[in-house]
């Protein structure tokens, strides 16, 4: 199954809907390019929704590492919604649980770019 997106936006944040594989080729590049993206439009808070990411490989990882490190040297936050059991499993083995913040119901997560704005985060 390849990778689609589709972009939502509730007031600053934009919550990218992620559905297949986000594999080594095009499935890593393009979610590259809509992290891309939106930070060239100044969307800086971006809440990627995984409820129907089927599987993620070592590349797949890569590119979330990335984009979650772009985001936030632009003065951004990367989250992630809805992990899957295996997608969450994956990121429990290799110990990046700790470095994203993962949400599991979406009012919550996009209230938490609010707090922390508020916090001065």
């Amino acid at each position: 199954m390849n990778l689609t997106t589709s972009n939502r936006e509730i007031g600053v944040v934009t919550i990218v809907d992620v559905r297949g594989r986000i594999v080594l080729g095009q499935e890593s590049a393009a979610l590259r390019s809509v992290i891309d993206d939106l930070l060239k439009q100044e969307r800086k808070l971006i809440l990627l929704n995984l409820a129907e990411a089927s599987y993620i490989d070592s590349a797949g990882l890569g590119t979330l590492v990335s984009s979650f490190a772009s985001v936030k040297n632009q003065g951004g936050q990367l989250k992630l919604l809805n992990l899957t059991n295996k997608v969450r499993d994956l990121l429990q083995i290799t110990k990046l649980y700790t470095v994203f913040d993962v949400r599991n119901d979406e009012v919550a997560a996009v209230n938490s770019f609010h707090e922390a704005a508020a916090a001065g985060v």
